[in-house]
């Protein structure tokens, strides 16, 4: 039979109990605070390999670098034999232009010098010349049905006369149009270039005008394209973000193997999708697998084979090294294919 707890015996129960629950209550404390910490740990790597993935695919690759180094490597090719046979400027295929360069034949120590040969050298330059052409176009009417009848020139861009007679020719046109459009520069800067390049006055709001002028006379031929690319039997599709009037638009493209069409659409679902291709698009597609491409559910789908090797590697980079080796042997048959 247990003898009863005496008074003293159960205070020391109590104070062991007070201890155990101050020890308890200190863990607990301290598990609290670590846990805290991981979590704002966690928050912060989270955040830094978000960052990572976008400044991966930002758009704007050369403002997306980061921080400048500290002890950066001196810019352009190192001098020295280690980088093969240097590379020289091949001679032109035509000569527009000869010049003669004689020697002076009294030298400084006062003698005659004798020519012995003559070496050539080649220089490539820009002739900054602006044509100015004048048509002397001839108008008149039907003596039968008094209709208006004008001449029309293959090099006019307008039929425009009196006020409007001073018009800007095709080859200046279609190198503003691709100043702009294809080298990015705004209409400022192609107005200058221009300017300072041939000597040719052309505003802002003129270029603008112009280069909606050249889509319109476009748009039947880009028709055309979108017909061949819809019946293609392949197309590479992607889409990438674009700014129209300072607002974010979708710059979708749709690439095969004759044409490659693409048009700027508020959007980045199936419904600019099918705007491009056609609801009914039943050939093959490859595509990143971004949700909108199942839109087409009559066509063959393909994922690029680049988003799956960058995704296995990523599998494999978060992995144990056990369970990596799948994600490799993935990236590995994906490249060799």
């Amino acid at each position: 039979m247990q003898a009863p707890a005496t008074p003293h015996s159960y205070e020391k129960r109590v104070e062991q109990l007070e201890r155990d629950k101050r020890l308890l209550q200190q863990q607990l404390e301290e598990a609290q605070f670590k846990n805290k910490r991981l979590q704002e740990r966690l928050k912060r790597l989270e955040k830094e390999l978000d960052e990572s993935h976008r400044a991966a695919h930002r758009q704007a690759a050369p403002f997306s670098k980061g921080e400048p180094k500290a002890e950066p490597k001196t810019p352009g090719r190192k001098a020295g034999s280690d980088y093969g046979e240097p590379s020289f400027r091949p001679v032109p295929q035509r000569v527009n232009e000869v010049l003669p360069v004689p020697v002076w034949r009294r030298c400084a120590c006062g003698g005659t010098v004798k020519v012995e040969r003559t070496e050539p050298q080649y220089q490539e330059d820009i002739v900054r010349l602006t044509v100015v052409r004048r048509f002397d176009i001839e108008v008149g009417h039907c003596q039968c049905c008094g209709a208006r009848a004008q001449g029309r020139h293959r090099l006019q861009t307008s039929d425009a006369l009196g006020a409007a007679k001073v018009q800007v020719g095709p080859e200046a046109l279609a190198f503003a149009a691709h100043l702009n459009k294809q080298m990015g520069l705004s209409l400022g800067n192609s107005s200058r270039v221009l300017q300072l390049g041939y000597d040719l006055e052309f505003s802002r709001g003129g270029i603008y005008r112009a280069v909606a002028r050249l889509a319109k006379k476009a748009e039947p031929s880009y028709q055309g394209l979108q017909v061949t690319a819809r019946q293609s039997m392949v197309n590479w599709v992607d889409e990438t973000s674009w700014r129209v009037g300072g607002k974010l638009q979708w710059l979708w493209v749709a690439e095969s193997e004759l044409v490659t069409v693409y048009r700027i659409l508020p959007g980045r679902g199936s419904a600019q999708l099918k705007q491009l291709l056609g609801a009914d698009y039943d050939a093959w597609i490859v595509h990143d697998g971004l949700r909108c491409y199942g839109c087409l559910d009559k066509a063959n789908h393909q994922t690029c084979l680049t988003h799956l090797i960058r995704r296995a590697k990523e599998m494999a980079e978060r992995a144990t090294p056990a369970a990596a080796q799948f994600p490799l042997q993935v990236k590995t048959l994906l490249q060799q294919a």
